[in-house]
């Protein structure tokens, strides 16, 4: 098992990410070589003063202004060419982090497409969605500033301090010893101040999502009239956010002054070291007051470098959170060598068939299963109907059966071909799922039917139309197939979705057909047209209905009860009904809730 990512150090986590982003080593040497080049004409500058006053200033009234004036042009070409390097470096290693940063955000997009159902339900959809918003920015905006002041003043240090030692060892010495104290203090600082922004990325997630929460579910919360509740939770966690944000701000708060503290007596051990050395060792006015500016340069990248560890600790909080999400085991695995289905109608068989979910906190199984020793067989182009209670596992069996999982024992063979076997591509395209709760974009009916098969024209579209008998529908609509349906479907009825759901299948005419029946929330007439489409569209097609209104179960070739996890019962609907088991106790407490209901039970 991948450990966790909030357990890595920060230097594991930046060099983790330097292996998820390889175009950010691309071409490093060049612009560590060219920001080289910018760091060396700042030192440039220091060495020049020193170099007028000792060799400029022959005596108290002279001074040799021609070469102050050369000195002084060598320290102007030493900056314009410094700056042109620098300026080069930043272009470079911006355009690559840019380049790195959308790999990253489109990897990461893919590979939550790619997560199981279990991880999609387990991980809430406004944390999945901060990990590619909000937590990729704090990347971004840590390359704007950060990564170039770590690149260019990490090396402005390095050059620094070789020609400090250059100058003068017991001067630099006297640097390095009195400066050393800022390092244990950040270091100590840094520890708390990365624990600090792991709440904070928490918190705003945690926030991102209740936030989200209020959107989409906004009919919800007005029909039960609990704004103020909804408001009151979601305002917790906004208070949550915003504390830890400021306890990591009052931690990086400490930084700043602490760098200007240690820059102050720098300076000052400096000066009273180099007087006290004086010119007996030496060291001559103009190297002192070079070695003076040399020091400042020196102090500047580190008290630049304690505001850029504050937004250094953010990015590395959440490149943690992102390196999470790309640890997350992604659903069934491509097969390494594929089969390929036999062209026709397809048969299923599921054989000895076990299945239990991971737990969320360290993926192991957990004790129950959901699914128990399944064994069955449906001939290509028969029409079955899975029930059971809630809890008995069908809709985890179908799940399996369209392989959004794998069984944890047993196997299930599609066309005589194990699952696992065939590529997702083939069998996308050759079994499609019609979930009970359809997704649709907000876009024209159209365009949600195309989805299914880009590229599809108008008269294939028609054509499926009138196959599904749905054309009465369409014409009732203001503008047909063109008609918007909203965002996730709202402008639609619940049946009217399932409609374009049931349309979209047509489409992509599929052999295999797992349909999760949602026909217990609509009118009698959204029902019959429901019914008349799932007809057609079964028709010459292996299909399994889940069925939870068992009016279905009666008009299907077949009937597989599920109970507990285990297939209790198989056969056709007025064989179990006469068994008197597991299937006629449902059906006759579905006829009896029906009936109380006034609801009427077409096709029973």
């Amino acid at each position: 098992m991948t450990e966790p990512m909030g357990r890595f150090t920060a230097v594991d986590a930046i060099g983790r990410g330097l292996q998820e982003a390889p175009v950010l080593r691309q071409g490093i040497g060049v612009t560590w070589l060219l920001a080289g080049v910018g760091a060396g004409g700042r030192v440039v500058v220091p060495v020049m003063i020193q170099q007028a006053i000792d060799r400029g200033i022959v005596g108290q009234d002279e001074v040799r202004v021609d070469l102050v004036g050369w000195f002084g042009l060598i320290a102007v070409a030493a900056l314009v060419v410094a700056g042109i390097a620098q300026r080069t470096a930043i272009v470079r290693l911006g355009a690559r982090s840019e380049r790195a940063l959308y790999d990253l955000r489109s990897r990461l997009i893919g590979h939550i497409h790619r997560l199981s159902l279990a991880d999609h339900n387990d991980e809430r959809r406004g944390a999945l969605v901060a990990r590619v918003t909000s937590d990729i920015e704090t990347l971004t905006q840590f390359f704007q500033w950060g990564g170039l002041a770590w690149l260019l003043n990490g090396t402005l240090m390095l050059i620094i301090a070789a020609v400090m030692l250059a100058y003068n060892w017991a001067l630099a010495l006297t640097v390095f010893v009195v400066a050393l104290p800022l390092a244990f203090v950040l270091h100590a600082v840094q520890r708390h101040l990365s624990r600090a922004y792991d709440r904070a990325r928490a918190r705003n997630s945690e926030m991102l999502s209740a936030v989200s929460e209020i959107v989409t579910g906004a009919e919800t919360i007005r029909a039960y009239d609990a704004g103020e509740y909804v408001r009151g939770e979601t305002n917790t966690t906004v208070k949550r956010r915003a504390d830890a944000q400021i306890r990591a701000n009052i931690i990086g708060a400490f930084l700043f002054p602490s760098g200007e503290v240690f820059s102050v007596l720098t300076v000052s051990a400096v000066v009273v070291m180099g007087v006290w050395l004086g010119p007996a060792s030496g060291l001559t006015a103009g190297a002192m007051v070079g070695f003076v500016f040399l020091t400042y340069r020196f102090l500047e990248p580190v008290a630049e470098f304690t505001e850029v560890l504050d937004q250094t600790q953010t990015a590395v909080a959440g490149l943690r959170r992102v390196l999470a999400v790309l640890d997350m085991p992604t659903g069934p695995p491509q097969p390494a060598e594929t089969q390929s289905l036999p062209s026709g109608p397809l048969d299923i068989e599921v054989r000895r068939v076990t299945f239990s979910y991971r737990s969320r906190a360290d993926r192991a199984l957990t004790d129950t299963p959901v699914l128990r020793d399944v064994s069955f067989r449906i001939p290509a182009g028969q029409q079955v109907a899975l029930v059971g209670a809630t809890g008995s596992g069908k809709t985890t069996l179908g799940r399996l059966i369209a392989r959004f999982a794998d069984p944890t024992d047993g196997e299930i063979h599609l066309g005589g071909v194990p699952l696992r076997s065939v590529s997702n591509a083939e069998l996308r395209g050759r079994l499609v799922v019609v979930a009970q709760e359809p997704f649709l974009f907000d876009d024209t009916i159209a365009a949600n039917v195309v989805f299914s098969r880009p590229g599809a024209r108008a008269a294939d579209v028609a054509r499926v139309v009138d196959d599904l008998d749905v054309r009465d529908w369409l014409d009732a609509l203001p503008d047909g197939l063109a008609t918007r349906v909203g965002e996730r479907g709202d402008q639609l009825s619940a049946g009217e979705r399932q409609l374009v759901a049931l349309l979209r299948a047509g489409l992509a005419d599929p052999d295999v057909l797992v349909l999760d029946e949602a026909t217990s929330s609509v009118d009698a007439l959204t029902e019959v047209r429901i019914s008349r489409a799932l007809t057609r569209l079964a028709e010459g097609r292996t299909s399994i209905a889940i069925a939870h209104r068992l009016s279905t179960a009666a008009r299907a070739d077949r009937v597989l009860v599920l109970e507990d996890g285990r297939l209790v019962e198989d056969g056709p609907h007025a064989d179990l009904l006469m068994a008197g088991g597991t299937y006629s106790r449902l059906y006759a407490a579905w006829m009896a809730a029906t009936s109380a209901s006034g609801v009427s039970v077409s096709g029973a």
